[in-house]
């Protein structure tokens, strides 16, 4: 009898878990086939929003990588100030991340709002500039690409949300229409 009930529970258990993993896995964006989340250019930084769907429970992280084409000003530290034009680094990219706990999910949706960190600046040993003496300072990143991760439980993606820019970005909100995204 011992054993017999052993073996339910077991069972039961591999059950619940397997039901929960299925449930999570259908992790997609609000809003139908065509859902994407808006975006806006704070120079510096980039931020997504939109809401998500067909989570289980358990808290979720939601992550943001972005990559932007970098317009910098080098400063030559002799006396005055001179600046050369033309001297942009290469493409960065910067990330944030949203926590946001299992008591903030109804019924497997959220909504979310994350955004990216600026860049580390002046950069340290000026790269885009004439000499490491010079001082670098990045005052726009122009974003090219985006990439929203979503992770139920912590650790365990669920959705890739990859987009396009074109152009890239410029200071304020993304228009839709120059936004393209693919979900896996």
């Amino acid at each position: 009898m011992r054993r017999t009930a052993t073996v339910l529970f077991l069972a039961f258990v591999v059950m619940a878990a397997m039901a929960t993993a299925a449930f999570a896995s259908s992790v997609h964006l609000k809003g139908g086939a065509r859902a994407e989340p808006a975006f806006t250019d704070g120079g510096l930084f980039l931020e997504a929003s939109g809401a998500l769907a067909g989570l289980g429970n358990g808290d979720v992280i939601v992550n943001l990588d972005a990559t932007g084409n970098a317009t910098a000003t080098c400063t030559n530290p002799g006396s005055g100030v001179h600046q050369p034009p033309g001297q942009n680094p290469a493409p960065i990219t910067v990330s944030g991340a949203q926590r946001i706990p299992e008591s903030e999910l109804k019924n497997g949706t959220t909504p979310f709002d994350v955004s990216t960190t600026g860049p580390e600046t002046p950069i340290p040993g000026a790269p885009g500039c004439p000499n490491s003496n010079w001082i670098e300072d990045i005052t726009d990143l122009a974003f090219t690409t985006a990439t929203i991760t979503v992770e139920q439980p912590p650790g365990t993606v669920v959705l890739t949300v990859v987009c396009t820019f074109d152009p890239p970005t410029s200071d304020g909100p993304v228009p839709a229409g120059t936004v393209s995204c693919t979900s896996s």
